[in-house]
């Protein structure tokens, strides 16, 4: 045998050598024509087996010649091959075992139990029992797998493929299986005790009924499709999600969860599981898929125990991380997920980030890496807020655009609605998060919150209080249904306003609660269009074509759930119940609920799809609006844009796991 480091010896690579007994690596046959090239494995993991010498160094004195050696080592293996044959293929091949081997009589085997008895000794009995224990294995194992139905063994070869390639990836491959143990803790409140008012009581059944008739539909029609197209009754999917499947399950998670559908959820979590697929040639939105996907799935963690969403997550995590390789860290808007390339949307401005969509990471990056243990999901986000510290802001305002590569504002155009709306809301909750130990998001939200009432709120001729937008020191007096996010925020930061500013705030907040119900109750429809404007003698009105439709949105809805837990004022119930009956009336169709194209139209005209957010916000925010406080309390969670609830991280972790019926 070779010494460790000995190459071949020339002109007997391929019939000499062979890799060693139980080293073999793959790609090595027992096979000399098969063998890889000289080379290609180091010289130490090859030793050279005795081969018979050639004619031409046969001495004189060689007793056989090779052809002789040969044959009779091919009849020794017939032999071998004949009696291990009759032993395991022959129907009474445990008697010849006995027989022959072991010269013992009599032996029967209990096919039942595998025991095996008879006359010979107690050494025989036992070689015999473990030989018929490894061959009964054998046969069960054979027969599980033909009664396996194709789509199992399908999904078994892919999880083999899963684990291959994270195996080969090493440990900084992002091998969600190495993940650190977490000691799960369930916050307070996932669920909550039934409302003592009756009339509460049958409002808040009825918005479950509600979820109930809109998730059968998903099932039925576009199960593993991103949404449903309710009157077609199929599939839908934006190019939001690129070739990503399962959004509305994801998002709907923790709904299910909430309202105690466990048998959905549970069914809902098996797809996760089996069918949520990551690794695919895909170009997404960074905001959206983390909004959506990497919320549901963090949220639906915390709520349930169940260590699959944990491991989805941050996979999912991970697989956005090269969003971020730009010259200042500011993440791309766009990222294909196989191959790590990003890119900006290219009507925003010169190829800027969209301030909405890199200032709406900071909640789930922070608990992907308490989750994960890795610090870097969040050292990108605070890296965001270094960029943005550095910038002057006009009139104390964050215009909507930023260049990635240069660290310069784009064009100044500043809306608390599309655009900008998530990144203040993310300033407060991130504040809220950190059991009010981030101070400097706390003061980044309320500098932000002073420059909009001083140069973007204003007041109609009617009373109204309202948003605008600011576009390079011009206002546009409009306002945009996801602008009505606002009245929640402001009522949420009020109690840690500084001064004396907390009962200023909350009348602010009631006052734009007031406005955006305005904006539904002057409809034909009672549901409010896109967008709607103070100027030219109207107030709350939208008066352009493309601003008056209704896509089940949720913002309104979510100041209401917000003004009621922190007012109980029976007004925000009653305003909430219009919207359930306007949904019913208008919106609700055989296969779910379908948006509006015109809500001034005296009779729907239905734009056939039904949003994932409706069944994530709107459905949600209208339970927890006639659920009692201690439903997800506000001290315990923050939620997060798309109203997927996240734990307050403690700094003592006070907080206690809760069980219920569907702990993992």
């Amino acid at each position: 045998i070779g010494s460790a480091g000995e190459d071949p010896p020339p002109g007997n690579t391929a019939p000499g050598w062979l890799p060693p007994s139980g080293n073999t690596a793959p790609g090595w046959l027992n096979d000399a024509s098969a063998a890889p090239a000289h080379g290609t494995m180091p010289a130490a993991t090859l030793l050279p087996f005795t081969a018979a010498p050639s004619r031409k160094s046969a001495g004189p004195t060689s007793s056989f010649r090779l052809t002789e050696r040969f044959i009779l080592l091919l009849v020794f293996s017939a032999f071998i091959t004949l009696c291990f044959g009759a032993i395991f293929f022959l129907p009474d091949s445990s008697k010849l075992l006995s027989g022959v081997f072991f010269h013992s009589s009599a032996v029967e085997t209990n096919t039942r139990t595998g025991t095996v008895s008879g006359s010979g000794s107690a050494n025989d009995e036992k070689i015999l029992a473990k030989i018929r224990k490894d061959h009964e294995d054998a046969l069960t194992e054979a027969k599980d797998t033909l009664q396996k139905r194709p789509e199992e063994i399908k999904q078994e070869i892919l999880k083999e493929k899963e684990k291959v390639l994270r195996d080969s990836l090493g440990p900084d491959g992002g091998d969600v299986d190495r993940l650190p143990p977490v000691e799960y803790q369930r916050p307070p409140g996932a669920t909550g005790q039934e409302p003592p008012d009756p009339r509460t009581r049958e409002r808040r059944a009825k918005v479950k009924e509600m979820m109930q008739h809109s998730w059968g539909g998903y099932k039925r029609y576009a199960w593993g499709a991103n949404e449903l197209r309710p009157i077609s009754k199929q599939g839908h999917s934006s190019n939001l999600f690129g070739g990503l499947k399962g959004a509305n399950i994801v998002d709907a998670l923790d709904t299910l969860y909430i309202m105690e559908m466990y048998e959905d959820f549970d069914e809902a979590t098996a797809w996760v599981e089996k069918n949520l697929d990551f690794s695919l040639n895909t170009e997404v939105s960074v905001f959206e898929v983390n909004i959506r996907f990497v919320g549901g799935l963090l949220s639906a963690y915390y709520l349930s125990g169940k260590d699959v969403f944990r491991r989805k997550a941050v996979e999912l995590g991970e697989r956005l991380l090269p969003a971020f390789k730009t010259s200042t860290g500011i993440p791309w808007a766009l990222l294909n997920l196989k191959s790590g390339i990003g890119r900006n949307w290219p009507w925003a401005s010169g190829g800027s980030s969209i301030l909405a969509e890199y200032g709406t990471l900071h909640l789930e990056f922070m608990h992907l890496s308490k989750l994960s243990g890795n610090p870097e999901f969040a050292q990108k986000v605070m890296n965001i807020r270094k960029v943005l510290e550095r910038l002057d802001k006009p009139h104390g305002l964050y215009p909507n655009y930023l260049n990635p590569n240069s660290g310069q504002w784009g064009q100044h155009h500043v809306s608390v609605g599309g655009l900008g709306d998530s990144f203040y809301e993310y300033l407060l909750k991130a504040w809220i998060m950190s059991d009010k130990t981030d101070e400097e998001a706390k003061k980044m939200y309320y500098d932000a919150l002073q420059a909009i009432e001083t140069n973007l709120i204003r007041k109609s001729s009617g009373g109204l209080t309202y948003i605008a937008e600011w576009k390079g020191g011009l206002l546009e007096h409009k306002m945009g249904h996801l602008t009505c996010f606002a009245g929640g925020m402001i009522a949420l930061g009020a109690d840690g306003a500084p001064g004396d500013q907390t009962g200023h705030q909350m009348e602010l907040a009631a006052e734009i609660a007031r406005t955006c119900h305005e904006s539904y109750a002057r409809t034909t429809l009672k549901l409010g269009p896109e967008a709607f404007r103070f100027d030219g003698g109207v107030e709350a009105i939208a008066t352009r074509q493309n601003e008056k439709y209704f896509i089940l949105r949720p913002e309104v809805i979510e100041t209401f759930m917000y003004m009621w837990r922190f007012t109980h004022d029976p007004k925000y119930r009653d305003w909430g119940w219009e919207a359930v009956q306007a949904l019913e009336q208008h919106c609700r169709v055989e296969a779910g609920y379908s948006g509006i194209r015109d809500v001034y139209a005296t009779s729907p005209n239905h734009d056939d799809v039904q949003q994932s957010f409706y069944q994530a916000e709107t459905l949600k925010y209208l339970y927890l609006l006639f659920s009692e406080d201690d439903h997800l309390p506000s001290d315990h969670w923050v939620f997060n844009t798309e109203a997927h609830p996240l734990p307050v991280i403690r700094r003592d972790s006070t907080d206690q796991p809760h069980k219920d019926k569907t702990a993992a």
